[in-house]
């Protein structure tokens, strides 16, 4: 029996789809990685019986990155990016090991049918996962056609079967043209982040931005609130006047009328105007007018007006909107959510798309009468030639969505009181009173993210570009203000969304077949690189609108720790990213971040004078000393960039991995827990690599780490010294060296915390995994570790 593999873009999507193709008979398994299931079933397949597989991805396979050594910002510079540097396609997100599980799965299978969203993003999946699997699957038979791909807008058994019957091929042409955008969007993005980062947090110090990015799209977005920003500050308010008066019919409420002038700017004026109404005792209805208002059928929904109605309705922020919106398509209760059509298809079933809502208990009724006197067509939109608009698919009961409250306003006629024609102007009212009003001009509204697309507005928030206030109104900060006025004088093109436009037009002609990939990246790349290049030398244009807003680096932060080339004091900045700046050499050294920075008793790197700093995650947390320079420039092949102590590799260094590691981590797979000999008298040991913490020997007077390793696991011993009052040691010793994974006399003397129990193998009776020597990397050639004797397996297995 032939088997057909199929992949659909999301899990919740793959057991929607075969629980509807395989009407509900399918059997279901978790996948090796975790996070998607295998849906199985047989059935019939292009007039043969076969056994179909079902899974799904998570998202985008593989993401577009640099090769290794062009990502390292202090040797590469920014320029190469555009052309010298090589990039790779590497796993989306590796700890779900998404190409493994694919191949397993579809290793000897016969036919694959390609499930993904249907945009060019999922069209670009596509090719992602054929690249994956195609190696694995069998030869065609014939001429055979062995992949195939199925258009879907909702998840209905109608839309889904008449996919299935309806299969065509993966568009390469789609892909393509998401490829290119991948990497201009790596290229520019990276390039012009990586300058003005590295340029202005060696010159100021108090950005609080971590990273000053650009964006080819982000950037543009912060231009939007940054130019409504400016006209709210640039707008001056201007003071006017406006008269009413108060009058009134027997018992009736008073009405207050309006001034058919509206008003005016000077006092005076006004008051001349109140005064000479005063005069008159009694207000008589001249005329009535009567209007009738048509209310003009609306354009189909599409994202952005959805986000625009969900925000104005609803009160929902559009990353929320968007999260709901793709949760009710998985589940079919509504088509694709992500389109920019408004316009129907002609053969659209509107009446079949009706009927599913004609058994709604709120507007069934409603629903029928439509069906039954015959429906306009909607008005005219445009159709981009993405998805149909975004369309109710089937009813949802409040059972299913939750209970939502609605509110009215409804207007009744009483005793003919709201007939204008017949009362209204044969009423004489009595004037009770004048009155004038001084108001000011309002000025414009901040803007809101009603119709922005989500991702660029987190992106900017998180870039602390803007803050979002009461009302989700975004308000620019000083650097986001700074950042656009420096683009605008410097290069307008960064900043308008002209220039990005314009890429994507020649985006969609890949898209259409109508333009080489190679041709337009190189093209677009050009164009960059020439702006990226006048940007460089123009910086000091920016610099200047820098300097008035944020204060020199050398004049931030407080003195901490001392240089190791001057010798003199170096400041430590706070605000993000922490760092440590040396204003005699006017060099800048990185930290590491979101923790505690103070100076580790002025001790200093034997390999560079640097005085030693501590960081530390917190109280309960773990601590490690770090030397400044060796953070930033590793001293040791076998070092990366931002390494503090606990993972340097120095052979006598007594702040090293070979002084103070003990034994291998007993959750991950690469990490060294090492002694914190700052942490008594709650003394600790804790992973180089992970957050797993190992609480021993409490209230010991002294803990040292042993030149000799355990026989049984080849973890370090530790030496550990009591005071007599308090020795938990038998025999009243105060002194004992021992194994802290197999020593029986410190069984009861160590406690795990702040692990998870991410794998198997740590579930109760199951850690089996040794402890290697905890000297530097684990050795090689001697086969693996002996395993703790059962009190400490018994502790590995046990998470708090």
């Amino acid at each position: 029996m032939r088997t057909v593999f199929m992949v659909a873009e999301k899990p919740s999507l793959a057991q929607s789809i075969a629980k509807i193709l395989s009407k509900g008979s399918c059997s279901s398994r978790k996948g090796l990685n975790g996070a998607c299931s295998v849906h199985e079933y047989t059935g019939s397949f292009m007039g043969q019986n076969v056994r179909f597989k079902m899974t799904s991805v998570c998202g985008h396979v593989m993401s577009l990155d640099f090769i290794g050594k062009y990502n390292n910002w202090d040797k590469v510079d920014p320029a190469e990016l555009f052309s010298k540097a090589p990039t790779e396609k590497k796993e989306a997100n590796p700890k779900l090991n998404m190409v493994k599980f694919l191949q397993v799965e579809a290793k000897g299978c016969d036919y694959v049918v390609l499930w993904l969203d249907c945009d060019k993003e999922g069209e670009n999946i596509c090719f992602e996962v054929l690249d994956a699997i195609q190696p694995l699957m069998n030869m065609s038979y014939g001429n055979d056609c062995t992949v195939y791909r199925a258009k879907f807008s909702s998840i209905t058994d109608t839309d889904i079967c008449n996919a299935m019957n309806r299969l065509g091929e993966p568009n390469r042409n789609e892909a393509l043209s998401v490829d290119a955008r991948q990497e201009l969007d790596l290229r520019i993005g990276c390039a012009f982040t990586r300058f003005q980062t590295k340029y202005f947090q060696g010159k100021y110090g108090n950005l609080d931005s971590s990273l000053i990015s650009f964006g080819p799209c982000q950037t543009p977005t912060l231009g939007f609130c940054v130019e409504r920003h400016d006209k709210i500050q640039s707008f001056k308010p201007e003071a006017y006047w406006v008269i009413q008066a108060k009058v009134s019919s027997g018992k009736d409420s008073p009405l207050t009328l309006d001034w058919d002038r509206v008003r005016v700017f000077d006092r005076d004026v006004g008051q001349m105007f109140v005064n000479m109404a005063k005069t008159a005792k009694e207000a008589k209805v001249e005329s009535v007018s009567k209007k009738e208002k048509a209310k003009q059928r609306p354009i189909a929904l599409n994202t952005v007006e959805m986000l625009r109605v969900a925000s104005s309705a609803l009160g929902m922020g559009p990353q929320h909107t968007m999260q709901i919106a793709e949760r009710l398509y998985t589940q079919g209760y509504i088509s694709y959510p992500r389109t920019e059509t408004t316009h129907y298809p002609e053969n659209f079933d509107l009446k079949g798309t009706l009927k599913q809502q004609a058994n709604s208990s709120f507007w069934g009724e409603t629903v029928k009468a439509l069906l039954s006197e015959g429906i306009n067509r909607p008005k005219k939109g445009v159709d981009v030639g993405d998805h149909p608009p975004i369309t109710p698919m089937r009813a949802a009961s409040e059972n299913e969505l939750g209970i939502f409250t609605f509110t009215c306003l409804i207007l009744k006629c009483l005793d003919n009181i709201l007939d204008p024609v017949n009362n209204f102007k044969y009423l004489r009212f009595k004037i009770k009173i004048f009155l004038m009003h001084s108001r000011e001009l309002s000025d414009p509204p901040i803007d809101s993210t009603d119709a922005s697309i989500p991702v660029h507005i987190n992106n900017i928030c998180q870039r602390n570009y803007v803050t979002v206030e009461s009302g989700r109104k975004l308000k620019p900060t000083n650097l986001g203000i700074v950042l656009v006025h420096g683009y605008y004088k410097i290069d307008a093109d960064l900043v308008l969304p002209t220039i990005r436009s314009a890429v994507e037009k020649q985006l969609n002609l890949i898209a259409l077949g109508k333009a080489n990939f190679h041709q337009v990246l190189q093209h677009t790349l050009d164009i960059f690189k020439r702006k990226f290049h006048y940007f460089v030398d123009s910086i000091a244009g920016m610099d200047e609108l820098m300097e008035v807003s944020f204060s020199p680096i050398a004049a931030t932060g407080k003195p901490l720790s001392r240089c190791g080339k001057c010798h003199r004091f170096m400041k430590y900045i706070q605000a993000k990213p922490s760092r440590l700046h040396c204003s005699h050499c006017d060099e800048t050294y990185s930290l590491p971040q979101n923790g505690a920075i103070k100076l580790y008793k002025e001790l200093k790197c034997p390999l560079d004078e640097f005085e030693l700093v501590l960081w530390t995650s917190g109280s309960r947390g773990k601590s490690y000393p770090v030397c400044p320079y060796c953070f930033s420039n590793p001293p040791f092949r076998d070092m990366k960039k931002g390494m503090g102590c606990n993972e340097c590799t120095h052979p006598s260094c007594q702040h090293s991995l070979n002084s103070l590691g003990i034994g291998q981590c007993v959750e991950c797979e690469t990490g060294v827990l090492v002694f914190d000999p700052t942490s008594g008298p709650k003394w600790r040991m804790a992973c180089n690599k992970c957050n797993v913490v190992v609480h021993f020997f409490e209230h010991a007077h002294k803990v040292q780490v042993s030149q000799d390793s355990c026989d049984s696991c080849e973890a370090s011993l530790v030496i550990v010294d009591f005071n007599k009052t308090r020795s938990p040691l038998p025999d009243g010793e105060t002194q004992h060296t021992g194994c802290v994974f197999c020593d029986p006399v410190f069984q009861d003397l160590v406690e795990l915390k702040h692990a998870t129990m991410r794998h198997p193998m740590h579930r109760a009776g199951g850690a089996r995994r040794g402890r290697g020597r905890g000297r530097g990397r684990r050795p090689v050639g001697r086969g693996n570790p002996k395993k703790p004797k059962d009190k400490m397996a018994a502790l590995a297995a046990y998470f708090v």
